[in-house]
């Protein structure tokens, strides 16, 4: 018997629980940085040197926190069902709790990039500074995704198949604010179950034809993903 395939969307909110810092939250990161100096490509452009610095402090921040029961229980599910996680976090702990097909959809903070050519990517857990070059002689960046930046096109084919496919989609720690991965959990199909874990009231819009499959549950992530489990391992 083929087994039923999950889609789970995650957010900030899932990492939150193991202690890293969100942008949106208030006391959250865009509380203490201006935006348009860290997460920009013409930040980037105009002083490179407060980027790096940045996103190496984050870096270095990551190696202090581990995986929440949240990130478990998502690794967990593929035991019974074949997973796919869409996230737009930038840290590991969905790979470090096991989950084995992710997809990054703003980037990996464990990861750099050439300036010239974005196809040569390095795995990187130290800090990364000016001078450090890729192979073809190009300074290495962030491989993540600022503003004023597009997408990985591969990424969002990947990530909107796996709504199509999907019988069960769990949206997780996210406000759904940001477009346009936002649109991605209603690619799926009109009847597959969608499951909302958000702690807070979902303010944003669902077609009256979806409402009668989708579930809310007002919970943190860890909280809202056992109760999720325990809905679906039976399905």
């Amino acid at each position: 018997m083929q087994r039923k395939k999950i889609l789970v969307f995650s957010g900030a909110g899932v990492s939150k629980e193991s202690g890293v810092a969100t942008f949106r939250d208030n006391g959250g990161l865009w509380n203490n940085y201006d935006v348009r100096k860290v997460a920009d490509i013409r930040a980037w452009r105009e002083d490179p040197q407060t980027v790096i610095d940045f996103y190496n402090l984050r870096r270095r921040d990551m190696g202090k926190v581990h995986p929440n029961q949240a990130h478990l229980i998502v690794a967990e599910l593929e035991k019974y069902f074949d997973v796919v996680v869409v996230t737009q976090n930038i840290d590991n702990l969905h790979e470090l709790a096991g989950s084995t097909k992710v997809i990054h959809l703003h980037g990996e903070l464990t990861k750099v990039r050439s300036t010239l050519d974005s196809t040569l990517i390095y795995d990187w857990t130290e800090d990364c500074n000016l001078g450090d070059k890729c192979e073809k002689g190009s300074q290495l960046r962030p491989h993540i995704v600022w503003f004023g930046e597009n997408l990985n096109p591969k990424f969002i084919e990947r990530a909107e198949e796996a709504a199509r496919e999907c019988d069960i989609c769990i949206i997780v720690g996210t406000s759904m604010q940001v477009a346009p991965a936002n649109q991605i959990p209603f690619l799926t199909k009109p009847n597959t179950l969608i499951y909302v874990v958000d702690p807070a009231e979902m303010d944003f819009h669902i077609d009256k034809q979806r409402k009668p499959f989708l579930y809310h549950i007002q919970e943190v992530a860890s909280v809202g993903m056992e109760k999720v489990k325990s809905e679906i391992e039976n399905i």
